[in-house]
């Protein structure tokens, strides 16, 4: 198999100076779901015959608040090791600046490091290990998980299936064409189950999945903490409140803590609490309508106005245009008649 080609050029929009690759203030500010992926890393490409293994990771399953993200990593079988003595580890038990450290440094391009004697490992990360990031909106999570009935509701495990049957899938298939191997997972539901789905979809790699592969398989912790550090960055986009062109710096609020999004945090609690909208109830790209914690606090919330919808089929036979007639009440006109007043014919001039 001939070497691919290197791929083109992201279209995520680029970050703003200093954030991930994979973070877009732009689609997160605006409530999209979208996929960053990185170049495949030059040793890959020159390597194209060589067993490529991946691990896959979530980070913001539980919250509230905030996107759910999906990544996977992706190196040489060769480099596994290389990547555990660099410290990747399951990204719950590294600390927040470790996680950043990590992450920066697999973003950093290995030319601008400078050279040192032994050669330092981190420098090799950027042309060893590739990775992808999924990130779902609240708005998608919540109109997933909230269809009508027309529509079978899709839960949390559907959408982590799909997302990383998806990622996997992009890998394979050009520009990216890797010779992927093995699939380490961190498992969504039973793992016999999440396994018997991905062995359909992909027959002929062979497919781990367990609990705490994060802790276990380094490639499936560089996963973690490409997707760990994504969600905390994505969370602290989302704190910024919108800016508008009327409002003036001394009129700008403050930025509200949004805290980890989990329904124990005070912080999180308290946001909820103090931007929830009478009508509107919260920012949707920012809030997962779908979780109890939101219906609970809409539900007990003396401010928040109470819909009541019609029940189905007690409008049957009622056609649009009856809103519209010019039925009279007492001489008055109804409908649009009453608003406007009616149409008159020629002779009445």
């Amino acid at each position: 198999m001939s070497s691919p080609s290197p791929p083109p050029a992201d279209t995520t929009p680029a970050s703003a100076p200093g954030l991930p690759p994979s973070i877009s203030p732009e689609k997160l500010l605006a409530g999209e779901t979208y996929t960053y992926t990185s170049p495949v890393p030059s040793e890959i490409r020159a390597n194209s015959k060589a067993p490529v293994i991946l691990g896959v990771d979530e980070a913001g399953r539980g919250p509230v608040l905030g996107p759910m993200v999906y990544a996977a990593a992706y190196c040489l079988e060769s480099y596994s090791d290389t990547i555990k003595e660099l410290g990747f580890a399951d990204s719950k038990k590294l600390t927040h600046a470790t996680r950043t450290a990590l992450l920066t440094s697999l973003t950093t391009s290995s030319s601008s490091v400078p050279p040192s004697d032994p050669p330092n490992l981190t420098s090799t990360l950027p042309r060893n290990l590739g990775w992808t990031t999924t990130l779902l909106s609240p708005q998608t999570i919540s109109t997933s998980m909230l269809r009508p009935p027309t529509q079978p509701p899709l839960n949390l495990n559907a959408l982590a299936h799909n997302t990383t049957i998806s990622l996997i899938r992009t890998l394979l298939s050009p520009p990216y064409s890797l010779n992927l191997t093995s699939i380490y997972i961190d498992t969504v539901g039973p793992p016999q189950s999440y396994t018997t789905l991905l062995q359909k979809h992909f027959p002929a790699l062979k497919i781990t999945v367990t609990k705490q592969a994060d802790s276990i398989y380094p490639i499936v912790s560089a996963a973690s903490v490409c997707a760990k550090v994504t969600r905390d960055v994505a969370i602290d986009v989302l704190t910024t409140p919108p800016t508008h062109t009327t409002t003036s710096p001394q009129q700008a609020e403050p930025p509200q803590p949004l805290g980890s999004g989990y329904p124990g945090d005070a912080k999180t609690i308290s946001y909820l609490k103090s931007t929830l909208d009478p009508v509107f109830g919260w920012r949707g790209e920012v809030v997962r309508f779908s979780w109890a914690t939101a219906k609970d606090l809409l539900d007990k919330d003396q401010r928040a106005v109470k819909a009541e919808w019609a029940e189905e089929g007690s409008d049957e036979g009622q056609v649009i245009t009856s809103f519209f007639s010019s039925g009279k009440d007492e001489g008055v006109e109804k409908g649009v008649a009453g608003w406007y007043g009616r149409s008159v014919g020629v002779g009445e001039f």
